[in-house]
């Protein structure tokens, strides 16, 4: 399958036993053989369980533990949403078990790096139409000059482990991308890299939000 053109517009689709999860719209920053380089702003499409949704929208911890459960079960409908808040920037390898993103807030008559999130998740699967992944449900934030980090949703993840979401198989991978990126992080690598020119990045202000294609 071909690269995509910088300013396309892709779709971020994670799929679980064969069914979509989740779908996000995207612009793509940057397709070469080292990563995938997309982002999103506030008013991009995108699509989350209705559980998912119920939960940003009230705040109840317990719908997010409902989602799980009926994604166990296979039983869950989707939910029209937008992306909202933040600018995000999302740089996924084709082969790695994890993403590195980085969401930006408003700032004056810009946006400024709020931290950086490391998503882990499957490999990409590259479709016609973007990439398919599927969130593990744990995950890595690191302040903004990369000089602290805790690990989030580790009570989910957990969870989902117990449900049976996340094999055995899937658990030692994510142990696996744990250690790469902790290395990774360590040594200034990937992104980290170029820690300053992420940080200077800007959304394109041509660039309306992204939606899904037809």
């Amino acid at each position: 399958m071909g690269s995509f053109e910088a300013g396309q517009t892709v779709v971020r689709r994670d799929v679980y036993q064969g069914r979509v999860w989740s779908e996000q719209a995207l612009r793509v920053i940057a397709d070469t053989d080292t990563a995938l380089v997309t982002a999103c702003c506030p008013g991009s499409e995108a699509r989350c369980p209705s559980l998912y949704a119920r939960a940003r929208n009230s705040g109840e911890p317990s719908a997010r533990t409902e989602a799980f459960e009926a994604m166990a079960t296979g039983e869950w409908e989707l939910a029209s949403a937008v992306w909202q808040e933040t600018v995000q920037m999302l740089w996924k390898p084709p082969a790695v078990w994890f993403s590195v993103n980085a969401f930006y807030v408003p700032d004056g008559d810009g946006h400024r790096l709020r931290n950086w999130y490391v998503n882990f998740e499957h490999p990409t699967r590259r479709t016609a139409d973007g990439f398919d992944t599927f969130d593990l449900a744990v995950d890595l934030v690191i302040d903004p000059d990369l000089s602290k980090l805790r690990w989030k949703d580790e009570d989910e993840y957990a969870h989902v482990r117990r449900l049976g979401v996340v094999s055995d198989t899937e658990h030692q991978a994510v142990e696996l991308a744990r250690a790469q990126v902790l290395a990774m992080l360590e040594d200034r690598a990937g992104p980290f890299a170029d820690a300053g020119q992420w940080a200077a990045w800007r959304w394109d202000a041509s660039w309306l939000p992204p939606r899904f294609p037809g």
